[in-house]
């Protein structure tokens, strides 16, 4: 079963914005401000590397900065590969680098914890009750 939280990733970008790397950036960075808090800015940074590094065979200009970048420039290179990018096809690699990194965050954290992160990050309502966590 799609966890809930794919779906909201999906409604969260519109493929159509002209604004589609801002929008993505300025989502991308609340994430960071919150699951930096929990997880600290080199488990955010290997999270987001590891993602990173899953979705280059789809999106092969996706690259992870390296050495890790600085907190103000966390997502410079994100930017610069969306920008030139078409509309669709930046959204695309957006939705896939979200959805990806979200999964990567449930396995470490949880699936609830992951969804209360997003829930602060977004201001959205990511209901859990289909999830196994909620049915223990």
């Amino acid at each position: 079963m799609t966890p809930p939280r794919h779906q909201i990733i999906k409604n969260l970008i519109s493929p159509l914005s002209k604004r589609v790397a801002d929008e993505a950036i300025e989502s991308w960075e609340r994430l960071a401000d919150k699951l930096i808090f929990l997880i600290g800015e080199d488990g955010f940074d290997s999270v987001y590397a590891r993602s990173i590094y899953l979705n280059q065979a789809a999106f092969p200009g996706l690259v992870a900065n390296t050495p890790p970048p600085q907190a103000d420039s966390r997502f410079a290179e994100l930017r610069r590969n969306l920008d030139g990018q078409t509309l669709p096809k930046a959204s695309e690699a957006n939705c896939l680098l979200l959805i990806t990194f979200t999964d990567t965050l449930a396995a470490l954290i949880g699936e609830k914890l992951t969804n209360r992160i997003l829930q602060m990050a977004w201001s959205m309502d990511i209901s859990n009750s289909t999830t196994k966590e909620n049915q223990e």
